[in-house]
């Protein structure tokens, strides 16, 4: 069954630009997941950590969360590194000296315009010095940078923007925009976001921005959370904002999946937890949590929004339905990422093409657990591999070498694509 998610997720920035090939429509990437570092705990004494995101900054990549050790391929030493890593972007893989020590879970990273490395969290101390839930750190050390933004409440997701960082999460005014050098208030108007999911008698979740997503023009980003109004417009689960660079302010676009506006069960009022674009931008896709519909049934066609991977066009107006949709059968997608060939979503789920089954496989439902492969096209399931569910996948990077997935050591999770010792983080090349 749905299960709600522990701690936030993220979605990742690839630092550079894709090159990824077309080509049928088959899953492009490796079934045989090559030998990267991993979490030092498989989760066997109870503790559960979690990678929450990983990002690429020229060859090297960066993933946080929450942990306290790691290790290389094939090793049983254990490296401290507390919440935050970096290991090379090509094989061996092997963890680097970076190691900035942040004292509390880092939900988000990003790659700086100036070469270092920003974080953002929950946390006080950040490379050797006090640092409120955002940090500027250097690239190679880990070490503090100066930094002047430190918002009071925590950052669930950073992404630089045409020559802007925007910071979202729990803080004042929910998005603001930053200098990704300074931290200094860039003057960049960002739109006014309030309201939560009410309904059923049920008290609604705090308001936040939870994750984001650029396009692939740089222009433009998707903006999942809890709100209803944005910018004066309504909007609920997923907005998009249209961004340039220099003086200004953001403009809201009238992008609008009218479906997102329907209610899923009461536990998950915010099940939108990620969305991303088709590689040439004429397309949304977003992974959904939510069980059933609220005050509906279990039995019977999966109908809604709720726990499905959905494909939408990106047209600045309102959508009424979708493009196609593919459902898990009550069981949660947390994360999707996108290349010309294969839509990837990532959660706990049991079953993929499952609209007729709940907690169950029903009638031409397919196992497909922790990680699904769809046809961009037509949304139906691709065969492709599969990942250990534990809490689930909760960020998927598509690089033009192939796709990192960022997970858990809940319940001992450890497998990818059949095989073990990937607790955390998992890369199937191309």
């Amino acid at each position: 069954m749905a299960r709600r998610l522990l701690t936030g997720a993220v979605i990742a920035l690839v630092f550079g630009a894709l090159s990824l090939v077309p080509g049928v429509a088959t899953a492009r990437v490796s079934s045989t997941p090559a030998p990267t570092p991993q979490l030092g705990t498989s989760g066997t004494d109870g503790t559960v950590e979690q990678v929450h995101q990983i990002i690429q900054c020229g060859g090297t990549m960066y993933a946080v969360g929450r942990f306290t050790q790691v290790k290389n391929a094939g090793s049983n030493t254990l490296i401290a590194r507390s919440n935050a890593f970096a290991f090379s972007a090509t094989a061996p893989y092997q963890v680097t000296a970076w190691n900035p020590n942040v004292n509390g879970e880092v939900e988000t990273a990003a790659c700086g315009t100036d070469g270092s490395i920003l974080l953002g969290g929950a946390f006080s101390r950040a490379g050797g010095a006090a640092a409120t839930n955002l940090a500027k750190v250097n690239a190679t050390t880990g070490a503090a940078l100066p930094f002047a933004f430190h918002p009071a409440g925590r950052v669930f997701h950073i992404e630089v923007v045409k020559g802007h960082l925007l910071v979202g999460g729990s803080i004042a005014g929910l998005l603001r925009s930053v200098s990704p050098v300074t931290g200094a208030s860039d003057g960049y108007g960002m739109p006014a976001i309030s309201g939560t999911y009410s309904y059923g008698g049920m008290r609604g979740p705090a308001t936040r921005i939870h994750n984001m997503n650029v396009s692939p023009d740089g222009a433009a980003v998707l903006l999942t959370g809890v709100f209803n109004s944005v910018g004066g417009q309504r909007h609920e689960q997923i907005f998009r904002l249209n961004v340039a660079a220099g003086p200004g302010a953001a403009v809201v676009s009238a992008w609008r999946p009218t479906e997102l506006e329907e209610h899923c069960e009461t536990v998950q009022p915010f099940y939108a937890r990620d969305a991303t674009w088709s590689p040439d931008g004429k397309k949304i896709y977003t992974a959904t949590t939510g069980y059933k519909p609220y005050a509906g049934s279990t039995s019977g066609p999966r109908t809604g929004p709720c726990d499905a991977v959905i494909a939408y066009p990106s047209t600045e107006a309102p959508i009424t339905g979708h493009l196609w949709i593919n459902y898990t059968g009550c069981d949660s997608l947390y994360s999707v990422a996108a290349d010309a060939t294969t839509v990837y979503a990532g959660g706990h789920q049991r079953f993929a093409s499952n609209p007729l089954g709940c907690d169950r496989k029903g009638p031409g439902g397919i196992d497909q657990p922790g990680l699904g492969e769809f046809d961009p096209v037509t949304g139906n399931h691709q065969p492709g591999p599969s990942r250990g569910r534990g809490i689930g996948a909760t960020d998927l990077l598509r690089t033009a070498a192939g796709l990192w997935i960022a997970s858990d050591n809940l319940q001992n999770t450890s497998t990818c694509a059949g095989q073990s010792n990937r607790v955390g983080i998992c890369f199937l090349p191309n």
